[in-house]
Parts: C-alpha cells; structure tokens; sequence
C-alpha cells in the first residue's frame, strides 16, 4: 500500500508536535528517527508517524508494531511514546490519528464508530507492511485505552497480527452501553431511545450533537469528574500533555453502533499469543480481566499488572511507563 511523505505540524516547541516526555525533536543518523506520512483510507487522508530504530537499515528486516492511541486521543501524545520507545527496543512502529481525528481527514469530525476504529488498524498494518525492511510476516498490534478494545476487535479477524498487546485497555462499547463500572444497566433502553430522538432533531437541524469536551470544561468541573480515570485523564488531556487536536469528544449519534459492540463477544477468536497490560490501582482493571477472562483459544496470555499504577499513569507517568515497556519490549521480542 503506498504512503507519501508528509510535513508535520509543529506544537508547543516540538518540530513533529509531540506532547510526551523524552520525545523527539530532530532526526539524527544512528538514532530514532520518526518518517511523518499520510496514506489514504478510502478517500480519507490519514495521517501516521513512522518510527525507526537507531541504525536502522532500508534493506533490513525488522518486526513491526501498530500502536493506536486512546479515544480523544491524538498520535502526539501516548502512542507516540510508546511507539518511539519500542523503536528504541528495535521495533519499526508506526502511531496513526484514527479517521476523522487529529490530523487525519474524514468528515463529520469526531466520530466513534466501531468498524471505522477497527479498519484504521488494518490499514496501518497494510502500510507498515509495505515500509522499507518490514518483514509482513512479523507484525504486532498494540492499542492503548479505548484503542486497546479497538486493537483487541482487530486482532481478532485480522491473523496478520501474530502477537497481541493492550495498555489501560477501555471496553467503549460496554462503558457507553452499561455505563463505568456498570452503573447504567438500568437505562440502556431508555438511552437508546433517546439517541433515536437526538437523531431525528440532527435531521431536522443539519447539525451533529456532541459530548462534553474536556478542553471546555472550567478546571473545578474537571477536577471533580467522576472515577479517578475521568479526573486524571482530564489532567493528562487540557493540564499537563495538551495538544490542540486532542478532543475528548464523540458524535452522540454514535451511541447506537457502540452500544451494539463489544470486543469480550469475540475474545475466543484470539488465537495469537495475548498480553493485556494493566494499572494495580486502575479503575477500569475489571475491563481487561473479563476480556482475559473470554481469551480462551489461546493459552499463551498474561495479564500483567503495574504496581500502584492507575489507567492513566500508563499513559506517560516514568517509572511506571517504563515497567509496561520493558514487558512489552520483551513480549514483542519473544513473540516475533
């Protein structure tokens, strides 16, 4: 699959616009090196970043990794960390900005639908495929957050992924439809009817309805969201690792194809050996468990736990990140 060279935007004093620690700011001969392209998604532009390890070789062979990022998310901010420190472990990696996000194209912006999310992983697995020195025969996919349940769906119909790993992984589907920590049960049906009718009034109007972005909320309202992975990730997203195509929002039209999908219904199809991730004290630890839980095909999995770790400590808390990579460094190495 072709790709072309793209120029990237800069932010905050980065050249390539990246927001986490450590992160690059030139391209060095013997080093990480990060390759900005674009490729195309059915006529949508999508925007990725392709990471290479220190002396890296065109005519090499090289595993590859496609690292998605979490939902409201952009490819500047966690998954380019991850992506950076597996090339630094010798992987080539490639973050992408899912359709309709970030720098990516795609119109109405914002959308979170399922079988978009899944496809933006094949196509980055067919792009990384196709780059200099990487063997197809040896690709990985790791998703973190809500790109982990997206990175789970992928993996479990798309075989080209000979090994599987998720971070923080956030079950969209389930939260949306259950609600956190299922405390909407009560309500699917009624929510569903009010969506059909949010619909209908966007007909009407010509005009999408969208949740609550996190960049507009006043600081006391953010610091007081519920669940510790709501308050902090309201820290990570507008306080300490902000990026101005980081939106935390999704067309509510969308509550439909969520509330209809779950990565846990088709576990059994993972076959590849697993890795699930977690925080010791995150709050979403309940999702991972029970998709490890359905993982019964495969008898090569872990579930690994970080100590005294919380959801989105894994995003960019040193120490803590460190430990998740080196697992993942080795997984991947083992696996692959």
């Amino acid at each position: 699959m072709s790709y072309q060279i793209r120029t990237p935007q800069p932010y905050a004093g980065n050249p390539f616009g990246f927001v986490y620690g450590d992160a690059l700011t030139a391209n060095a001969e013997g080093a990480v090196n990060v390759h900005p392209i674009s490729y195309d998604a059915g006529g949508v532009t999508v925007a990725a970043n392709v990471y290479t390890p220190a002396d890296y070789r065109a005519e090499g062979s090289y595993a590859g990794i496609v690292v998605g990022h979490p939902n409201g998310a952009v490819k500047e901010q966690a998954a380019g960390l991850y992506a950076q420190r597996l090339a630094q472990a010798g992987f080539v990696t490639i973050a992408f900005d899912a359709v309709t996000t970030g720098e990516s194209g795609g119109e109405p912006r914002n959308r979170d639908i399922p079988f978009l999310r899944v496809e933006d992983y094949r196509l980055a697995a067919d792009v990384l495929s196709t780059f200099p020195g990487v063997d197809a025969s040896r690709l990985a996919v790791l998703g973190i957050c809500g790109g982990g349940g997206y990175a789970l769906s992928a993996a479990q119909m798309d075989k080209r992924f000979k090994a599987v790993a998720v971070v923080s992984m956030f079950n969209t589907g389930s939260v949306r439809r259950e609600g956190f920590v299922k405390s909407q049960t009560d309500s699917v049906l009624k929510r569903l009817h009010d969506v059909a009718d949010l619909r209908a009034r966007e007909v009407q109007t010509g005009e999408l309805t969208y949740n609550a972005n996190m960049s507009d909320m006043d600081p006391e309202v953010g610091h007081k969201l519920p669940f510790d992975m709501y308050r902090e990730g309201y820290e990570y997203y507008v306080e300490t690792h902000a990026h101005p195509r980081a939106l935390s929002r999704f067309a509510q039209r969308d509550l439909m194809d969520l509330f209809a999908w779950d990565p846990d219904d088709f576990m059994y199809l993972i076959d590849q050996p697993l890795l699930m991730v977690v925080g010791e004290k995150a709050d979403t630890a309940y999702m991972s468990e029970s998709a490890f839980a359905a993982a019964t095909a495969t008898e090569d999995k872990e579930l690994y736990v970080v100590a005294d770790a919380t959801h989105v400590d894994l995003y960019w808390r040193p120490g803590m990140v460190d430990d998740a990579l080196a697992k993942l460094a080795s997984f991947f190495g083992d696996k692959l």
